[in-house]
């Protein structure tokens, strides 16, 4: 699985970590996590930024 850490994946998409936390929060960004680390499945990014 390949995956962005939260401040990677606000630096891919181009948004901050509020907009970031908030798509979370309305399940349109899948998290996974590592250890105590939270991660976005790239997947989910792409899902998000070509609209799926």
């Amino acid at each position: 699985m390949l995956a962005f850490t939260i401040a990677e994946a606000c630096h891919a998409v181009g948004i901050g970590r509020t907009k970031l936390y908030a798509l979370i929060g309305e399940g349109r960004l899948e998290t996974r996590k590592i250890g105590s680390r939270t991660v976005i499945p790239a997947e989910s990014l792409r899902a998000l930024v070509g609209g799926g």
